[in-house]
């Protein structure tokens, strides 16, 4: 069985502009407060945020992060848990690599916020993709 990275199923990516986490098909969620510090009281860009999943596909999140990044400028990527932190990670490696094919060098930004799912807080990690 051979895979190609040219032919990513983007379907199990879930893109939106609101900043909450799991997708929606796993659980109902509340807000999502940042527990980062401003930076100077400058307001923060706005940017697609992509959640993963530990089922998730390091190749296909970073087609979708790369694909952001060129066509938004940066991209945002939650994740809660270890196994989901971990296929994050692997997929802004690659994503890097995938930038890097079209000149652009990505840094990636870690924080982390706290989301509310079902009255309860949880923490998930924020990695922030963008051109440096």
């Amino acid at each position: 069985m051979e895979r190609f990275f040219s032919k990513l199923d983007l379907r199990e990516i879930k893109i939106g502009t609101e900043a909450s986490f799991p997708p929606e098909e796993e659980a109902n969620l509340g807000p999502v407060r940042s527990s980062a510090q401003g930076s100077g009281g400058q307001r923060p860009r706005r940017s697609e945020v992509l959640k993963v999943s530990a089922r998730s596909r390091p190749s296909a999140v970073a087609g979708a992060i790369a694909g952001v990044v060129r066509e938004v400028g940066r991209a945002e990527v939650q994740a809660i848990g270890a196994g989901a932190a971990n296929q994050a990670i692997k997929a802004v490696a690659i994503a890097r690599d995938y930038l890097a094919e079209s000149g652009i060098d990505a840094v990636c930004l870690p924080s982390f916020i706290t989301v509310t799912i079902g009255n309860e807080d949880r923490t998930a990690i924020r990695l922030i993709v963008e051109p440096r």
